[in-house]
């Protein structure tokens, strides 16, 4: 298992995104600015996709151009198509993350795509983030099941991987994104994978769904990746599946890897600070236990 567990924090966007409560700029601004000194060091920001499609990230553009930019720290779009990484570009991110779907079912409904269809974009349009330097992920949604088509082939997964390489991926990501995968799937799925990896990294990106979040991202652990999506509260979840719900809490899961002694480089009363705040702007409960339980053993707690 690694030592060290690099979180990716995609609360900015992945979380927002299926929110009700439709954030001010300035306000989600100074989310990312909490999440920075709390530690993070790679967040999703911004989702570069039709406003209709998701209004709640209609103001990128105006997001990236208004962020305080820290030193060290990445700033993360997601594009779906040739537009959406000209404007990520453009914009200004750090690193574009790319979606290759693994099911047609929902890649026609999310993507107006099947899996092929989304591999040969990726090969066409990979180039302009090479040119401009800027690292581009592939995250393949739906990796572990469709909610249209049911299981997902493990065949795909490979022929998406080999392509997302081959097109110049600096990094693969497998999106649980209705949360239906379990840690005895996960751990078959990263067996069959690795072998093409090379030297690309793996990241893990989980939804909470069916409450199998925390015990898959154990199960990739023992499989030795050392990266993992999470969203600050555990807010979040794909505005294109049905009864989706948040991802993985941030703070559950560093709750988790402090236990094991593994380092994050996150504050985890920082992050329950910031989660706290975070409820207040939506006007809601999150779905994320450590704010509600607290760290242990507790700060006050006296010496023996």
């Amino acid at each position: 298992m690694p030592s060290t567990v690099e979180i990716v924090e995609v609360g900015p966007r992945d979380g927002l995104q299926n929110e009700s409560v439709l954030l001010e700029t300035a306000v989600k601004i100074e989310f990312i600015d909490r999440l920075v000194a709390a530690g993070a060091k790679r967040l999703e920001v911004a989702s570069f996709v039709h406003p209709k499609m998701v209004p709640a990230m209609a103001d990128s553009d105006q997001l990236m151009r208004g962020l305080r930019r820290s030193a060290g720290v990445k700033y993360i779009g997601l594009a779906l198509n040739e537009r959406g990484m000209r404007r990520a570009l453009d914009a200004g991110c750090d690193e574009v993350n790319f979606v290759m779907v693994a099911s047609s079912g929902f890649g026609l409904r999310n993507q107006n795509a099947t899996p092929e269809q989304t591999a040969e974009l990726f090969e066409r349009i990979s180039v302009l983030a090479h040119d401009d330097k800027v690292p581009v992920s592939v995250t393949i949604s739906v990796a572990f099941g469709d909610p249209f088509d049911g299981e997902v082939s493990t065949e795909i997964l490979e022929m998406l991987v080999r392509r997302a390489i081959a097109a110049g991926a600096s990094e693969i990501a497998l999106g649980d994104t209705i949360g239906v995968a379990d840690p005895w799937s996960v751990a078959q799925v990263i067996k069959r994978i690795s072998p093409i990896l090379g030297n690309v990294p793996l990241r893990m990106h989980f939804h909470n769904t069916r409450n199998t979040a925390l015990a898959n991202i154990y199960a990739s652990l023992m499989e030795g990746v050392g990266i993992v999506d999470a969203s600050c509260g555990g807010i979040g979840g794909c505005p294109f599946a049905p009864d989706a719900t948040g991802n993985v809490p941030t703070e559950d899961v560093l709750y988790m890897l402090s236990r094991a002694g593994m380092a994050t480089g996150l504050d985890l009363e920082s992050m329950i600070d910031t989660s706290n705040w975070l409820a207040k702007q939506l006007g809601k409960e999150l779905p994320a236990l450590l704010p509600k339980a607290g760290n242990f053993p507790p700060a006050d707690l006296p010496s023996a």
